[in-house]
């Protein structure tokens, strides 16, 4: 049911992404069945981002890397989507990158009825969520036209990605090691954690990008922006990205009324609005 009280809403409507169950589901509890909270704008333009909120894939920071996320974004005329994707160590890659692949097919396959854009269906994603965002980002496919359920006929590549102090390297000595556990386990093979580190996956394919890390980033260090950055730029990517003196890791998105101490920290959302405005994101959809 629609929630009144929250602003710049129409409705926050939670739906499964699966009806009859996920794939691979290791039971039947709210842990098992991924899901969409979606935040309907208002004054709409067309364009629809999905959400990945952080908490190294083995919880979601949902409120200030997902809902003020949305908030934000239905400010801007975009709907947005919250996704509760499956966590670790209960559930192991690739179950996360396929819970994102079918949220972006979901947005794309029911843009009609939503009266989406399905050439504006974007994704972004903190932290470790960043690290989901930037592997559907280089690992989606076109779908199948013959598939039985039409979800699965259409694409799941993101028609842009915004990463914020993404986990983008899952080896050396700028990896976070605790979102390295929960995605691939223990002791993962050399090769699985050299193909699930983003950069090495980038190509002329990969989405138009904006990202944002902090310098003073101690738990996942601003090279993880650094190595996706010169992927993209060696791959012809556009994209930008954008460092922070101070601002440390999960700033997220501010509180209304509360905002951060550091106003570097506390503007950096104008700093996407513009890259938005500036990428054609938000103009409005021609009919």
């Amino acid at each position: 049911m629609p929630d009144e009280n929250l602003p710049h809403t129409e409705r926050v409507e939670s739906f499964h992404l699966w009806q009859a169950g996920a794939p691979g589901a290791m039971g039947d509890k709210d842990d098992d069945s991924p899901r969409l909270d979606y935040y309907r704008a208002k004054a709409r333009n067309a364009a629809a981002v999905v959400v990945c909120p952080g908490g190294g894939y083995g919880r979601l920071a949902v409120d200030h890397e997902g809902r003020l996320p949305a908030l934000f974004f239905n400010k801007l005329g975009v709907d947005a989507f919250v996704l509760h994707y499956r966590l670790g160590p209960k559930y192991r890659h690739p179950v996360m990158l396929g819970d994102a692949a079918r949220a972006i097919r979901t947005v794309r396959a029911r843009a009609r009825e939503w009266q989406i854009d399905a050439a504006r269906v974007g994704v972004m994603g903190y932290s470790a969520g960043g690290h989901l965002a930037s592997t559907i980002s280089t690992q989606f496919d076109a779908g199948s036209v013959d598939a039985p359920d039409p979800i699965n006929a259409v694409s799941s590549r993101p028609d842009f990605a915004m990463l914020i102090y993404p986990v983008i390297t899952l080896s050396g000595p700028h990896a976070h090691a605790g979102s390295r556990t929960n995605l691939l386990g223990e002791s993962p093979a050399d090769d699985l954690v050299a193909s699930m580190s983003s950069h090495t996956r980038v190509t002329p394919q990969t989405p138009p990008t904006f990202l944002l890390h902090a310098l003073d980033d101690k738990a996942v260090p601003p090279q993880n922006s650094a190595l996706y950055s010169e992927a993209l730029l060696k791959s012809g990517v556009p994209h930008t990205v954008h460092y922070l003196q101070h601002g440390g890791h999960g700033f997220g998105f501010d509180q209304p009324g509360k905002p951060h101490s550091d106003p570097a920290v506390a503007g950096w959302p104008d700093l996407l609005s513009a890259w938005l405005r500036g990428a054609g994101l938000l103009a409005a959809v021609k009919k």
